[in-house]
């Protein structure tokens, strides 16, 4: 059990996740809300789903994030042929000992690098369900348990290119957050050029943090206070999923799980230890879109996910300050109208 003197407390955690920040940004240039939005799922014990067009630094990424914590990290190559045993692992006959021995696979890590996730059958990609959700393994009726922090970092293609799968909803719904890294600014990408023209960033990358350490402000997150009112205010959010006209599938009550955490470590970011609607509002879209479908008549219409949940934004009332407990948090004023336009390379729903 963890004593008080052992947590992290949020000053320890803004130094070391700004140390993971620079680390990352080190390698992937001009994309700083990206880089943010990842540690806020790390921090929350969240999976982080990087959806893209090839060649906009999804691996890089991913690999950045790894690179930059001292921890265990595997790396799977999903493709059509891959079996689900080579990633859970498998038990093999040991003639010698005239027993069963498990030989473990690749989701046997801290933080485990899924490239191209959707490229795999859908067979293989459920192999993945149990291990996101239950943080465990089960091999022959046995189960294992995973090391901690456990993290998957996930790349997929838009479905509408050659040789993809589309994901299916139980496995989009296990991924905490969705982000799509779109491409450069030209003055980033001339950058990029002499950072990357030689040699790449990743191979003189040092570890900034230890796996102890995150699980430290892991903990430190979960200390997050949220207000009565801010949750009320997350899961009226979610519920207006359910209810939209534009919908056929709303976010499931994992999703507001997933917002509520993801809130407490963005709070825990930004150095409070306690979360306002501000934390709830900027993450509902990386949250909530990737688990949404559509109706056929809002896909005519060229109505995305993104924008169903920023009409949704707009429309539910947030929390005023007499609402609110917990110290004296100022009113937050409604968010400016955001274009929730598609962006470069990110798939339209």
């Amino acid at each position: 059990m963890t004593t008080y003197d052992e947590r992290a407390s949020l000053s320890d955690l803004t130094t070391t996740a700004e140390r993971v920040r620079r680390s990352v940004e080190g390698v992937i240039e001009g994309k700083p809300e990206v880089v943010r939005l990842s540690l806020t799922v790390l921090l929350a014990e969240g999976h982080l789903l990087i959806e893209d067009v090839p060649g906009v630094g999804k691996t890089m990424l991913a690999k950045a994030l790894a690179r930059s914590i001292d921890c265990s990290v595997r790396r799977i190559q999903f493709t059509p042929d891959l079996l689900p045993s080579d990633i859970t692992g498998v038990s093999i006959y040991d003639q010698q000992r005239k027993e069963f021995e498990f030989k473990p696979g690749a989701i046997f890590a801290q933080i485990v690098i899924g490239d191209e996730i959707n490229r795999a059958s859908p067979k293989t990609q459920s192999a993945l369900l149990e291990s996101m959700e239950e943080r465990q393994v089960t091999i022959d009726g046995k189960s294992y348990e995973l090391p901690g922090p456990f993290m998957v970092v996930a790349t997929q293609n838009p479905v509408e290119m050659e040789g993809t799968y589309p994901l299916p909803e139980a496995q989009r719904d296990r991924f905490m957050a969705r982000v799509s890294i779109g491409y450069p600014s030209p003055q980033a990408e001339l950058e990029m050029l002499d950072v990357h023209g030689g040699v790449s960033p990743l191979d003189d990358m040092q570890p900034v943090a230890h796996a102890h350490e995150i699980v430290k402000l892991v903990e430190a997150v979960r200390s997050v206070h949220v207000a009565e009112a801010i949750r009320r205010y997350a899961v009226d959010l979610v519920s207006a999923t359910r209810n939209h006209p534009d919908l056929r599938l709303g976010a499931s009550p994992r999703a507001t799980l997933h917002l509520l955490r993801a809130a407490k470590a963005s709070a825990a970011l930004a150095g409070r230890d306690f979360a306002l609607p501000d934390d709830v509002q900027s993450l509902a879209v990386p949250v909530l879109a990737h688990r949404l479908l559509p109706t056929a008549q809002a896909q005519l219409n060229r109505r995305t996910a993104e924008q169903v949940v920023g009409d949704i934004l707009q429309h539910t009332p947030l929390p005023t300050s007499s609402q609110r407990s917990g110290g004296p948090v100022p009113p937050v004023p409604p968010m400016p109208p955001v274009d929730y336009g598609q962006q470069p390379g990110a798939r339209r729903l």
